[in-house]
């Protein structure tokens, strides 16, 4: 375990008692200027991403790791010279430069937790303050701006109330026995009701939505201030609710609420109209986003559609905003551009399909304020095809014609700040190289910044990154699955290697062609490493994401068997040496994996994996727990399933040894869920460790728990993948 100090709360006003109101209004509090306080440089071979430049694109804020932890950073886009705009260890997630100039926004995460912040801090490093997140234990996200940047608008989670039904926290002290319980027992009201073709065990019919989306939530709106009507009560925003707030930076008027809806498991405002009456809001867990016009004047939802899972930014308003650009998968596979055209009111007079692929999502869409054109980023096998395209000005449908097909030096995009005269900035990562930011010109010429790292600085010399190479497999089931295959640089031909399959998170998210760490340490120590998408992942179109849900998470954890017989039926891997690690939701994988075969793989890493389905629910995050719900089975009318599909309902099957590795501060899976499973294998006599990485919460985020972290999951895998003696 590591150990260090936790930055007590910085200086200022007291936040407000949240006990006194359950969705308080967000209240600025100053903190310290950091000027001219840079920290030193740690890593040489830093990562640079999530761009976002000031309006006259001369200057460019963004995230940056080079002193060993992601904090926001600003310089001038075609200098060298940048300067850290807040020095504390906080790292940082999210930025937005106000559209007037005279604000950046940031997301951080005060002890690298779950709970985060939103702060705003002027360009020269002056008048820092938190907007939103100040109270303890709540946590605030970043929404848009307004269009004049007056304003910006946050989404707030109030801290649970003790006795709440989500209350519990899920911690074992080191002495306790048996499993943690919920503090208040099942489930209220505010949950959501279990969707997708849950079969429950007991032979009982698959539960199937009566529509193919949701009927739009009811959301407590209210009208600008000033307009003389009530504004919303933000105690409608209990355990588990989220609040939208419109807040000035300036503190010359008090928050604004929009709107607030008790039981969310999501809620962030993507867009505002030029006017401010509209607001474009993404709401609702994972598997059945909804894109929702508001009209704050009216206090009504005057339009909804599925939205994308994916980026959070699903669209835009036109400049009239009589046409609203949406990324959505609504009645197809995969994520498209929607034109909606939209009546004076803000209900829908028509909705087409702008640009589409056959077999690629639509990944990212980014429209300047204007809307006269738009980036779009397709996702073609797991890599990026980036294009512009203009888009239409009039009230009729019109098609929309690509502008540009840039060729990127790296693999990925993971974000495109478009700027206002043409052009833009674009996040990249790839294989052989660490994530960057580019300039892209007006036919998307792309030119390195000078403080993005050179790719010939990606690692140290010696031990150039490996690419690797797609493989597809079939499940036992036929269903075609699909993943990298990295090969270590000195393994001998044709021979079969020690393989780890790594699975990722999510389960949604997908396996793509970036550089990793992590892969590139076990490529080193000359174990390969097989990274699928199995069934769940996206990338792949909706039907493949839901195959997973309910009783179908079976066929899941059989899919991480079928991919490790394949790479040893192709004489890659060797099936007497076969290794197992993920995160999140890969941490669990790995842990059932580990239990449903157990003489498959010699060894395992599970990292901040969910070991028992009951005490993760009681333990986690309100809003967690209510896009998990979605994906996994309701706590309470899915109670056999949720069991049957928890690796601690099986750890008698337990042989491999493994290692957990979790972060002190993960709020999203407790360490408890590491904690019981690791306890339960050495009282079976099977070897097990776990590693707590402090100041860490679900995401390791600083680069010395990141080193610890890779360096004790290759030395076990290393130690228990290779030959006897």
């Amino acid at each position: 375990m590591t150990r260090g100090v936790t930055d007590p709360p910085a200086g200022g006003a007291l936040p407000p008692d949240p006990a006194q109101d359950p969705a308080p209004a967000p209240a600025p509090v100053r903190m310290p200027d950091r000027r001219g306080i840079d920290p030193p440089t740690v890593l040489v071979a830093h990562g640079c991403w999530y761009p976002s430049a000031d309006p006259t694109g001369e200057h460019v804020a963004f995230i940056c790791d080079r002193a060993g932890v992601p904090q926001l950073w600003s310089g001038p886009a075609r200098g060298s010279e940048v300067h850290v705009m807040d020095g504390d260890p906080h790292p940082v997630s999210e930025v937005s430069w106000s559209p007037d100039g005279r604000w950046i926004a940031y997301t951080s995460a005060p002890g690298g937790g779950e709970h985060t912040r939103v702060l705003v801090v002027r360009p020269d490093g002056t008048g820092r303050r938190v907007l939103a997140g100040a109270v303890p234990g709540s946590s605030a996200h970043l929404g848009c701006w307004t269009r004049d940047g007056t304003a910006l608008a946050v989404t707030v989670a109030p801290p649970s109330p003790a006795g709440s039904e989500h209350a519990g926290t899920g911690h074992l002290p080191p002495d306790a026995e048996g499993p943690p319980t919920a503090a208040g027992g099942a489930p209220g009201p505010a949950w959501s009701e279990r969707d997708g073709p849950a079969t429950l065990l007991d032979g009982g019919e698959a539960r199937r939505p009566a529509r193919p989306y949701p009927e739009p939530s009811v959301l407590h709106a209210s009208r600008p201030a000033g307009s003389g009507a009530p504004a919303a009560d933000p105690a409608r925003a209990r355990s588990g609710g989220l609040a939208a707030y419109l807040v000035d930076p300036d503190g010359a008027n008090a928050p604004v609420l929009l709107f607030s809806e008790e039981g969310a498991a999501s809620l962030r405002v993507c867009d505002l109209s030029a006017d401010g009456r509209f607001a474009l809001v993404r709401r609702g867990p994972r598997g059945r986003r909804e894109a929702l016009v508001l009209d704050a004047a009216a206090g009504r939802t005057t339009f909804a559609l599925h939205a994308a899972d994916g980026d959070p930014w699903i669209g835009r308003f036109s400049a009239d905003a009589r046409t609203l650009w949406l990324r959505s998968d609504a009645e197809r596979e995969f994520a498209a551009l929607l034109r909606v055209r939209l009546d004076e009111g803000g209900a829908s007079r028509g909705l087409s399909v702008a640009a589409e692929r056959e077999d690629s999502a639509l990944d990212l869409l980014s429209v300047p304020d204007h809307g006269r054109w738009a980036f779009l980023a397709w996702n073609a096998q797991g890599a990026t095809e980036l294009e512009s395209v203009g888009l239409p000005l009039g009230r009729t449908d019109g098609g929309i014609a690509a502008r540009h097909h840039p060729v990127l030096p790296h693999e990925v995009v993971t974000r495109i700040a478009p700027l206002e005269r043409g052009g833009s900035f674009a996040a990249l990562s790839g294989s052989r190289r660490r994530p960057g930011i580019w300039e892209l010109d007006e036919a998307l010429l792309p030119a390195r910044t000078g403080w993005t790292a050179r790719d010939e600085d990606t690692v140290p010399p010696g031990r150039p990154p490996v690419r690797p190479a797609t493989l597809r497999c079939e499940a036992r089931d036929g269903l075609v699955l699909g993943g990298w295959y990295y090969r270590a640089p000195e393994q001998e031909p044709g021979r079969p290697a020690p393989c780890v399959i790594h699975l990722h998170g999510g389960p949604e998210e997908q396996e793509r062609p970036v550089f990793s760490p992590l892969y590139h340490e076990l490529l080193g120590r000359g174990l390969d490493v097989f990274a699928p998408d199995v069934r769940g992942s996206s990338g792949r179109g909706r039907s493949f994401v839901d195959a997973d849900l309910g009783a179908g998470r079976f066929a899941a954890i059989d899919d991480v068997a079928d991919c490790a017989a394949h790479v040893v039926s192709l004489g890659y891997a060797d099936p007497l040496r076969l290794g197992v690690m993920g995160r999140s939701y890969g941490g669990y994988l790995t842990m059932a994996a580990l239990v449903w075969h157990p003489h498959l793989f010699r060894a395992g890493v599970a990292v901040c994996g969910m070991s028992d389905f009951a005490t993760f629910f009681a333990g986690t995050e309100p809003w967690i727990a209510q896009s998990a719900a979605v994906k996994y089975g309701h706590p309470q009318h899915d109670r056999e399933l949720l069991r049957a599909l928890s690796p601690m309902s099986r750890i008698d099957q337990l042989r491999a040894p493994v290692l957990a590795v979790h972060g002190e501060h993960d709020t999203n899976v407790p360490p408890s869920e590491s904690e019981q499973f690791v306890r339960a294998a050495r009282a079976r006599g099977v070897p097990a460790r776990q590693l707590t990485l402090y100041d860490e919460g679900h995401e390791f985020l600083r680069a010395d728990n990141r080193r610890l972290y890779r360096r004790a999951a290759a030395d076990w895998l290393e130690r228990h993948l290779s030959p006897a003696p």
